[in-house]
């Protein structure tokens, strides 16, 4: 797959999957810009990032919080002007915010979680979309994870948060599907990153013993591998996959190296989407009104 002379920028790209994302885009040709809020990090992951560039590669970075949307329409029209436009959005910034029961978080880190995860995904659709429609093509790749799908006790505001990104992610895409741009969320898997540090570094009685345990199951075996996931990024981020949007696609268990080869299934169906499972769907009987 080429991203060659494709234009990305990457929010969240200064450390984990971030990072290993951008190594993977300019490997395969594409322009980047990097974004976070660390300036000092940042500056360091640009150096990393433009080493693993080719010749005529170029690798921006730019301090910036997604949850600043006057900042990030600034960052974005500048990336249009060094660049020469933006084809491609990847949201990879988020964190996991307060960690405990329900009755006892505080409420304050609870809306900095979603102002982040959720909220920082939206500014940053925004800043983007007016110049793919300008041009009639895009790529958003959006960074979901487990609590999308399941339920995450002691971490409401994180699993809120994903399920909120991915139903946002399928609404965007149908609003932006006649102007050629296409919204897919990601799961990367259980990624060793700064993450997993942060949820070791609470302990059970913040976590819950179930997540803590599993967590260092986790970091014993390596995770899930990063660069899985960063693969399906450059895919999606490729004229390959043009055409499968609003989909969350899990790098570790689906077959998306060849989604594009199953556009009549997947167009009108509920594959890869959130929805609602009802008791016929599961040989259950109990008299569903039709």
């Amino acid at each position: 797959m080429t991203l060659e002379g494709r234009r990305a920028i990457i929010t969240g790209s200064n450390q984990g999957l971030g990072l290993v994302m951008a190594e993977h885009f300019v490997r395969a040709g594409a322009h980047v810009a990097l974004c976070a809020r660390n300036a000092e990090r940042l500056e360091a992951a640009r150096e990393q990032v433009a080493t693993a560039a080719p010749a005529g590669v170029r690798v921006l970075a730019r301090p910036c919080d997604v949850t600043d949307e006057t900042a990030l329409r600034g960052l974005v029209d500048e990336v249009v002007v060094e660049l020469g436009g933006v084809d491609v959005l990847a949201c990879s910034a988020g964190v996991y915010g307060t960690k405990g029961l329900v009755e006892e978080i505080d409420l304050e880190e609870w809306r900095q979680c979603l102002d982040v995860n959720l909220v920082g995904v939206l500014t940053s659709c925004r800043a983007v979309i007016p110049h793919m429609k300008e041009r009639g093509a895009g790529k958003i790749l959006i960074l979901s994870g487990g609590g999308a799908t399941k339920p995450m006790p002691y971490l409401s505001a994180y699993a809120a948060s994903k399920a909120g990104v991915v139903r946002l992610a399928e609404t965007i895409a149908g609003e932006v599907a006649p102007h050629g741009i296409d919204v897919n969320t990601i799961a990367p898997g259980a990624l060793n990153t700064r993450l997993l540090d942060e949820i070791l570094e609470a302990g059970p009685e913040r976590v819950g013993q179930s997540f803590y345990e599993a967590s260092v199951r986790q970091q014993d075996s390596g995770g899930d591998s990063l660069d899985r996931a960063a693969e399906l990024c450059v895919y999606l981020a490729s004229t390959e996959s043009d055409g499968v949007t609003g989909r969350l696609i899990s790098a570790k268990w689906d077959p998306w190296e060849t989604l594009h080869e199953h556009h009549s299934d997947l167009d009108g169906s509920d594959v890869y989407t959130l929805r609602r499972i009802v008791p016929a769907e599961r040989d259950m009987d109990w008299g569903e009104r039709t």
